[in-house]
């Protein structure tokens, strides 16, 4: 897992976006939330939440990270483009949107960078496969010397579909690429228990979401125990009170404590 050698808990900045929305804080106040107000050790940025990440902004984020002892695991990127795209053009530019974020997640230390995979609607399948394979490809080789990963999480679309995330997975089959699936609730539409099941052997990150029940949050947890994952998982339930569940829920069934 990319270095990662052991299960521990990150925190998604997503979980808490509607403060950081109302200026309850900013994004260089992040490593202090994460280990002040919740004993937590990583934490996951969200592109659209940073202030303009100049070279000294970023020190300021590597020193206020180093002096509360926290991680910075990944980059999830948003409104950069799909990498999915149906165009030529709108691969390329995938790619060169984000190489920013690969640099910026290199400079932190983080190991990884979170994109998304759409695709336009009701896409053929096949044709989608070739067009996810260039745009990672262009983007695997610009992120390959800095050693940083290029994951998906399955935010709608092809992305959704584990089968054909795991065609994708084969068909790149390059060892900075793999899936962050995403622990969404169940529904009628979206079985997230096989969706981990599918995509767990190419996960090089996981974001972990509070269940309905506490017996199924054990369960999935399990399950990527059994499966031989290791890393992080990021909480990204909604909320103080959700966040601190989460953080005892992954407590007790992933670190025994």
């Amino acid at each position: 897992m990319d270095g990662q050698i052991k299960d521990d808990i990150s925190l998604a900045q997503w979980a808490l976006v509607e403060e950081i929305r109302a200026g309850k804080w900013k994004n260089l106040d992040f490593p202090r939330i994460a280990r002040e107000d919740f004993g937590i050790n990583g934490i996951e940025f969200v592109n659209t939440l940073f202030e303009v990440p100049t070279e000294g902004y970023l020190k300021k984020l590597k020193q206020n990270a180093a002096t509360h002892g926290v991680t910075m695991v990944l980059i999830m990127c948003d409104d950069e483009g799909d990498g999915c795209a149906d165009t030529k053009d709108g691969r390329k530019q995938f790619d060169v949107n984000h190489r920013k974020w690969v640099d910026i997640a290199h400079y932190l230390g983080c190991h990884a960078v979170r994109t998304n995979c759409r695709g336009p609607q009701n896409p053929d399948k096949k044709e989608a496969l070739k067009w996810s394979a260039e745009a990672y490809n262009y983007l695997l080789e610009y992120a390959k010397p800095a050693n940083i990963s290029i994951v998906i999480e399955n935010h709608g679309g092809v992305s959704n579909d584990p089968d054909w995330m795991v065609s994708l997975m084969k068909k790149v089959n390059h060892p900075h690429f793999g899936t962050y699936p995403d622990w969404r609730r169940p529904s009628d539409d979206f079985d997230n228990y096989t969706y981990l099941q599918k995509t767990l052997p190419y996960a090089k990150g996981m974001s972990y979401r509070n269940q309905p029940s506490e017996e199924l949050t054990a369960k999935m947890i399990k399950l990527s125990k059994d499966g031989g994952y290791k890393g992080w998982y990021g909480i990204e339930s909604t909320g103080r009170d959700e966040i601190k569940k989460g953080v005892q829920l992954l407590n007790k069934y992933l670190l025994g404590k």
